[in-house]
């Protein structure tokens, strides 16, 4: 299955972040990607008030991203904010396609290096897969990234890739962690990974220096089930395609069966 990886730089804006999605999205579809993945936080980028923006599923962002689906008949999995009930928002995965329509919900919250995700949103409980192209993929965000458990239940599920849209915040060290964890999670669960990150908003900022707000330092990847890079991206807008086979997750699961072998 061909997957494109969509890195760009949502602003403050969500019709102007929809319409980059649009186009990003039928410039994959031209390359003839089946899977289109965006960034977490594609809808508007953090450091912005998120419940003032956030929409439900069926309001017109999400059905901006339905409607370019529709058009090239590609699955979309773009990143967005959902309210709750609590004044908070969910921080949401829209998958949208040919016979696809689901939704995740970010399930560990970045209270870490200073910020606090969960003071304006609130946490998922629920871990979902989609089918496209008869490859069972799992959803995942950002800083579910540092949680293996995650993607062995994707894995458990039956999935052979796992998408994981992020905007990962900067700061020491931090482009090294993402570089290692999105390694270390796919040869943890023996499936493909496609990790999409968002672009920093400002391409001459030191990706060592720490961020007020997590909104990304770029480097998307496409993982291999045995832990080697297929293909990565810079640090400025950009777009990935590579192609992913769920056979050779299964191969690689015959010669280290780390999910058969586990005891814990």
């Amino acid at each position: 299955m061909r997957i494109a990886l969509c890195q760009m730089t949502a602003s403050t804006d969500p019709k102007e972040n929809l319409a980059d999605v649009q186009e990003q999205v039928r410039r994959a579809a031209l390359e003839g990607a089946r899977l289109v993945v965006l960034p977490e936080a594609a809808m508007v980028r953090f450091g912005t008030p998120l419940a003032r923006v956030a929409e439900p599923l069926d309001g017109p962002w999400a059905e901006g991203v339905r409607a370019v689906a529709r058009e090239t008949g590609a699955t979309v999995v773009a990143g967005m904010f959902t309210p709750r009930p609590d004044g908070r928002v969910a921080n949401t995965l829209l998958a949208t396609g040919p016979g696809v329509e689901e939704s995740y919900d970010k399930i560990h919250l970045y209270d870490a290096f200073g910020f606090r995700e969960s003071d304006t949103v609130a946490p998922g409980d629920r871990v979902v897969t989609i089918d496209v192209d008869d490859v069972r993929v799992g959803l995942a965000t950002c800083y579910d990234l540092r949680f293996p458990e995650l993607f062995r239940a994707h894995a458990d599920a039956g999935a052979t890739l796992s998408l994981l849209p992020a905007s990962w915040a900067a700061g020491p060290g931090k482009r090294a962690q993402w570089d290692l964890l999105v390694q270390a999670r796919a040869l943890d669960a023996t499936v493909w990974l496609a990790a999409v990150d968002q672009a920093a908003p400002d391409p001459q900022a030191d990706p060592e220096a720490p961020a007020e707000a997590p909104n990304g330092v770029g480097h998307s990847a496409l993982i291999g089930p045995d832990g080697t890079v297929r293909g990565r991206l810079g640090g400025t807008a950009d777009l990935l395609i590579g192609d992913v086979d769920p056979e050779e997750a299964r191969r690689v699961r015959r010669a280290v069966a780390v999910l058969d072998n586990r005891k814990l």
